[in-house]
């Protein structure tokens, strides 16, 4: 029972570190200015990816991964769309 305890309070971590990550990017999208909380993710989002590992959640550490790679996957579809039109 314990066990089981302790891999939902590290899977709980870990989709914490995926919101706050999701929070970081908000206010660049809302005010449409360069805010730097974004940065955040690269030390937020590693902590999720390490949670979701001891909590044996593999979705948990995709999404962190992706997270913490989403300045590159932003710049690359701003690049694209800005190639394009």
């Amino acid at each position: 029972m314990l066990q089981h305890n302790n891999k939902k309070l590290w899977i709980t971590l870990s989709v914490i570190c995926i919101l706050i990550g999701i929070a970081t990017w908000i206010p660049n999208f809302i005010f449409e200015y360069g805010y730097g909380y974004w940065v955040l993710t690269f030390f937020i989002n590693p902590l999720g990816i390490l949670c979701g590992y001891l909590g044996s959640s593999r979705i948990a550490m995709i999404s962190n991964i992706i997270m913490t790679l989403s300045f590159f996957i932003l710049m690359f579809f701003g690049s694209l769309i800005e190639a394009f039109f």
